[in-house]
């Protein structure tokens, strides 16, 4: 039987137990594991650390998983924010993170994204990568404050582009669906930046601001 290229991809790797444990306890604590997949964790490390990546910034932190990946990546003395809407999954992730050995470099801000991005704006905070998963209909505007909060050659990461297959289906016209399907096109189209579409698993857009 064939294997997708997704498949064959994740094979090549060994299992990473530390996040492995990631996703048991967000399973363990009720709660719907939307985790990246782990062929973009790795990528996520990947760039954080070819990149040199001293500021991070995170919409939407879930159970940590991610975070742990950016966390890998990080620069010495690397620090990561992330906004996460829930107490109780900041909680948890908090938790893995410093089960992983990251605890003094991440801090949560907890409440809508985009009331703590409205802030770190007018704090004249800036970061230089930046992790986009979160609600879906606020995509663009995550994008928007993600390019005003860059330091020149920032990179910019937003996670399921495809939606299962709802933005690629032209009956599917939902808000998230609308809302992600203009996230894709200022990826694509914005003149501040430099950027690459990869439709594996459920789509990563990546940029890069000029």
């Amino acid at each position: 039987m064939m294997i997708t290229p997704e498949q064959y991809g994740e094979e090549l790797y060994a299992e990473d137990e530390q996040l492995n444990k990631v996703k048991q306890s967000i399973l363990d604590n009720g709660i719907r594991d939307v985790s990246i997949v782990p062929g973009y964790g790795r990528l996520l490390t990947l760039l954080a650390k070819s990149s040199k990546a001293q500021s991070v910034l995170e919409i939407g932190a879930l159970g940590g998983y991610s975070g742990i990946c950016l966390a890998r990546g990080l620069s010495e003395g690397g620090k990561l924010l992330s906004l996460e809407l829930k107490e109780e999954n900041a909680a948890l992730a908090r938790r893995n993170m410093a089960d992983a050995g990251y605890g003094q470099i991440v801090n949560y801000r907890i409440g809508p994204a985009l009331d703590s991005l409205i802030e770190l704006e007018r704090q004249g905070e800036r970061f230089d990568f930046f992790f986009i998963d979160a609600d879906k209909e606020n995509y663009p505007a995550y994008l928007e404050y993600a390019i005003k909060l860059a330091l020149p050659g920032a990179i910019i990461a937003g996670d399921n582009t495809l939606l299962r297959g709802r933005t690629l289906n032209p009956d599917k016209n939902g808000p998230a669906v609308l809302a992600m399907r203009k996230f894709n096109e200022m990826i694509a189209r914005d003149e501040r930046l430099i950027s690459a579409f990869l439709p594996a698993y459920d789509g990563l857009a990546l940029a890069m601001v000029k």
